[in-house]
């Protein structure tokens, strides 16, 4: 008697979003530092706070730097609060912002 071979392996497309796919995701937050260590805390502790993609660390300058983050409305909140208390402990908070359902252009626009 021969035995049949039976394969578990599952073909996973594990690709990473294109700028423009990461919109789909419902929410973008953003959260904004002057000096690169708060906004390091800052982005840790979103990637700890919640199910949330770190999509972009943006250099704008004169010391301050972004990182926008997308996901969930509900994760993206989390993760905005967790980080931007993390970026005042740090150093200094410029800002953060959470935008729900951002419309279809936006990322092509900013973040591409």
């Amino acid at each position: 008697m021969s035995k049949a071979r039976r394969s578990n392996s599952k073909s996973v497309n594990q690709t990473a979003p294109k700028p423009q796919e990461f919109i789909m995701n419902n929410a973008i937050g953003l959260i904004e530092t002057k000096g690169l260590l708060p906004l390091i805390e800052a982005t840790d502790a979103m990637a700890k706070a919640a199910n949330v993609e770190i999509v972009k660390r943006i250099d704008i300058g004169g010391a301050y730097v972004t990182t926008v983050v997308s996901g969930d409305v509900g994760s993206v909140r989390a993760a905005v609060e967790a980080g931007a208390s993390a970026a005042a402990q740090a150093g200094e908070l410029v800002s953060s912002h959470i935008i729900a359902r951002p419309a279809e252009g936006l990322s092509q626009a900013f973040f591409a």
